[in-house]
């Protein structure tokens, strides 16, 4: 099943490399990094609607949740699965989060960008950071990284209190590691101080147009 999603990752696509009759340009890779509860789930979703970019789905050895689908929200692997695609070079990065494998397919990450279709990654610091040192150069040219700041510690434990999924211990876990994370904006092109997420998204829409003007992306034809 999870072959089958792969190769419909492109459906929503925006398929516009051919600017005019002069210009055309490669896609573009815009990572999302930031702490559990910091907003960005709600941002990519609302980026995934726009139907201006291939979403890339992760794959993960963690057990599936209560509603997640396969090849939509992730593509779930055993560890044995994973172990093998790593050591094959398939995944563009790969980190382990809580006891658990993320990783994100390299091939249709590249075939898209080539085709000039902009992509979307929503991966955690330590993936992110991955991506910046690839060994192809293609794709550290084709990189847009951005951060997701939220105003402070404490509001981020309001927020992840609030929805409900985790335990009191989880919770205090995932506040641990998110000061790790925090401590690493420097390491991103753009960094997006959380507020509401209707500014995040403007504030993001504004990072896309930019990148899309790049004089360095635009190939003459």
């Amino acid at each position: 099943m999870w072959l089958h999603a792969r190769r419909s990752w492109n459906v929503s696509a925006n398929k516009s490399r051919i600017l005019n009759k002069q210009f055309s340009r490669l896609g573009i890779l815009f990572v999302i990094s930031a702490p559990s509860g910091a907003g960005k789930t709600t941002l990519v979703d609302a980026l995934k609607q726009t139907g201006e970019f291939v979403y890339s789905v992760s794959c993960t050895t963690r057990p599936p949740r209560e509603g997640e689908i396969e090849g939509v929200d992730y593509f779930f692997l055993s560890n044995a699965q994973f172990v093998e695609r790593m050591n094959a070079g398939e995944f563009l990065e790969y980190a382990q989060v809580h006891g658990h494998y993320y990783g994100t397919w390299r091939d249709n990450v590249v075939s898209n960008l080539k085709d000039g279709r902009d992509v979307l990654i929503d991966i955690d610091t330590q993936g992110a950071a991955n991506v910046r040192t690839y060994q192809d150069e293609f794709i550290r040219q084709a990189l847009a990284d951005v951060f997701i700041m939220p105003p402070n510690l404490e509001e981020l434990r309001r927020r992840l209190t609030k929805r409900g999924t985790e335990t009191t211990e989880e919770i205090e876990r995932r506040l641990g590691r998110a000061g790790q994370e925090m401590k690493r904006w420097k390491d991103y092109r753009y960094t997006i101080i959380s507020r509401s997420s209707e500014e995040d998204l403007q504030k993001f829409r504004h990072i896309v147009e930019a990148e899309r003007y790049l004089s360095r992306r635009l190939i003459e034809n």
